[in-house]
């Protein structure tokens, strides 16, 4: 058992709670990292063992420090000088490496501040956060940063549905010609194609999702964020958006999003929830192909599978998955149409996205369920206060428990890139170090 009244329990070792604690350390307060694989630093997003999965941020605005803009770059320059071009996309891996560095790096010059602990957490009793093992750490206050989880769409019913693209060895099995099917048409369905192909696969790829929309490239060069301007920033959402599609009609729409990038959480918060559920119905598929882009390179790699027909994109929604034997059957109706098609495949991949559903969670199920949490209308995930604390079903923020990363979309909207995250960790190690209780 890990106990300490100062402490803050962590749960989640992957890059928002690793930077979490690796601040925390350096404001004067000790906590307990909790991680289920013992990868501290890594998580879904860092752990992938191959180079062609590169970052989808420049790396001069990668760095893990608010307020040190080229840690990265300089990290890289020391270890890595052939991917240190502060303009270029780094290898997801050596970014891994490089926050895993920072992690060691602050527990050599604060031994003691951090402890790390292996294992799943199951339950939160208090300020106790319960492991599947029935261990039990202890502190004043607990802090979530479980990251994204695997997809829930497809079912694992056959070896030949992959519900998990990044289990471990999840991909080993398919081979040579294979024809390979994948629901989702985003960043996860790009990591895939290009790792396949890395592997020496051949085949035929089938890929849909509702609106078959793919990541956009970002340009070969940065471009300067277009100043917000009133149009943008005030009046009526659709107006808003109306001034924006004009804005991207020019040509300017990369500009655009960069310019709309420090204040998108902002209009987030602002939004009531009417308003917050039309962007989300309407907006949010083509927003997240234009704010989270894939490096050039990458757009490269993908068009030239399109090109040599072997992938293909369709737009439309799964009716069944079926497996049998060895072979995969997929019914879906096209986007516009009432008519079902059907596609085979040797391999299914379930790339559609993190499964956020708080109200299944085990750890945030019963936070819910006992009124500690509450959903927020359109069941993103926990409310939260402008300082990323829970807010219980009454609204009232509980100082002894918080939200950092992905599974504070909810509230900030924003929370999945390290330039977001990082300065979130500014905001709560400020607040836990305001509380006047250090190690």
């Amino acid at each position: 058992m890990t106990s300490s009244s100062d402490q803050i329990v962590i749960v989640g070792g992957g890059f928002s709670g690793a930077m979490a604690a690796a601040r925390l350390a350096e404001r004067g307060v000790t906590s307990a990292l909790i991680d289920a694989g013992g990868d501290f630093g890594l998580g879904v997003a860092y752990s992938t063992p191959f180079d062609g999965h590169l970052l989808n941020v420049r790396s001069n605005r990668m760095s893990a420090i608010e307020g040190r803009p080229d840690d990265f770059v300089d990290w890289l320059g020391r270890n890595h000088p052939d991917h240190a071009d502060p303009e270029g996309f780094a290898p997801r891996r050596l970014y891994g490496l490089y926050v895993q560095d920072r992690l060691r790096a602050v527990e050599a010059s604060h031994p003691g501040w951090i402890t790390r602990v292996q294992g799943r957490a199951g339950a939160i009793e208090g300020t106790t956060v319960v492991l599947d093992d029935g261990r039990r750490v202890s502190g004043r206050a607990i802090m979530l940063a479980t990251g994204n989880p695997a997809p829930r769409t497809a079912s694992a019913d056959s070896r030949r549905i992959i519900a998990d693209p990044w289990a471990p060895g999840a991909l080993d099995g398919i081979r040579g010609d294979d024809r390979v099917a994948i629901i989702g048409t985003g960043l996860t369905m790009v990591d895939m194609a290009v790792w396949l192909q890395a592997r020496g696969w051949r085949g035929p790829l089938f890929a849909l999702s509702r609106r078959g929309l793919g990541p956009r490239a970002h340009h070969d060069h940065p471009e300067a964020p277009l100043p917000v301007s009133p149009q943008l920033a005030d009046g009526p959402a659709s107006a808003r958006l109306s001034a924006a599609r004009r804005l991207a009609k020019q040509g300017q729409w990369r500009a655009l999003m960069e310019g709309l990038r420090p204040v998108t959480s902002d209009l987030w918060r602002a939004a009531d929830a009417a308003t917050r559920a039309r962007l989300v119905r309407h907006l949010r598929p083509f927003w997240d192909v234009h704010r989270h882009r894939i490096a050039p390179a990458i757009a490269a790699e993908m068009q030239a599978l399109i090109d040599a027909g072997r992938l293909t994109v369709v737009a439309g929604r799964v009716t069944t998955v079926a497996a049998s034997g060895d072979t995969v059957t997929l019914r879906y109706r096209p986007k516009g149409t009432m008519d079902t098609q059907t596609t085979g495949a040797d391999w299914l991949i379930d790339c559609t996205g993190p499964g956020h559903d708080p109200a299944r969670d085990p750890l945030t199920g019963s936070l819910i369920s006992t009124d500690r949490a509450r959903l927020d209308p359109l069941r993103l995930g926990l409310e939260l206060d402008d300082s990323g604390r829970v807010l219980t079903a009454d609204g009232t923020p509980d100082p002894t428990l918080m939200v950092l990363g992905p599974p504070a979309r909810a509230t900030f909207w924003e929370t999945v890139a390290v330039p977001d995250i990082r300065q979130r960790i500014e905001v709560l190690t400020g607040a836990l170090t305001d509380q006047g209780v250090s190690a």
